[in-house]
């Protein structure tokens, strides 16, 4: 598969088969993804390969705090604290086609709930790539880390290993730091769920679109 190829068919998997993910394609995709950029060649990545009990365990202690309405602040601000157009309304459409595609309607909040709640459980991958950063880094590294992350899952589309890249994973750092032993003074950026694709699944049939070329690109001459 060639990297365009990769790039295109690419997506975020929300359902996926309970086969294991070898390790020794986890060691494949990482090795590949570390040659991704990084100013002054820090390297800043970090990354914990959660599966089997250990994912068990940080799963039900994030589902547990999930369903006792526990907040936690996460390491850093994901999303704006103030939504403007036209980040917002794509923010919208992609919630509202996402629920129409597994048939939930608009008002129906428990089944909203419990498909929000799938997030913790990783959609039900084996696997979590759980990611990293020193608190000292400030946002260059971020944008490093950006690139490392997508290099993590073109590889893994390389090898027909399905993806989907979670800020919700990160809702919990304390928990997720505590059953990993990572030290507090590392950021929580995100997870990767990593696994087989459920092909059987209407939700794996939702693929969100793309604005045109012309949309974000100005040439000069």
């Amino acid at each position: 598969m060639n990297v365009i190829d990769a790039l295109k068919q690419r997506k975020s998997v929300r359902s996926f088969l309970p086969k294991e993910v070898d390790s020794e394609k986890i060691k494949f995709i990482l090795e590949a993804a570390k040659h991704a950029p990084s100013g002054a060649n820090m390297q800043a990545f970090d990354v914990c390969v959660v599966s089997g009990d250990k994912k068990i365990e940080i799963e039900n202690r994030m589902l547990e705090a999930f369903d006792s309405d526990i907040v936690e602040k996460m390491d850093y601000q994901y999303y704006p604290k103030v939504w403007k157009d036209p980040y917002k309304s794509r923010r919208i459409k992609t919630g509202q086609e996402l629920y129409k595609t597994i048939g939930i309607k608009r008002g129906e909040k428990e089944k909203r709930l419990a498909q929000w709640r799938e997030n913790f459980k990783a959609f039900g991958a084996p696997t979590v790539l759980y990611f990293f950063i020193d608190s000292s880094l400030d946002t260059g590294s971020y944008m490093d880390y950006g690139m490392f992350l997508q290099s993590v899952m073109l590889a893994a589309t390389e090898l027909e290993i399905a993806t989907c890249p979670m800020v919700a994973l990160a809702e919990f750092p304390s928990i997720v730091k505590e059953h990993l032993g990572v030290d507090d003074e590392k950021v929580l950026l995100c997870g990767i769920a990593l696994g087989y694709e459920d092909t059987d699944a209407s939700i794996n049939s939702y693929k969100t679109d793309r604005i045109e070329l012309e949309e974000f690109t100005q040439f000069f001459e």
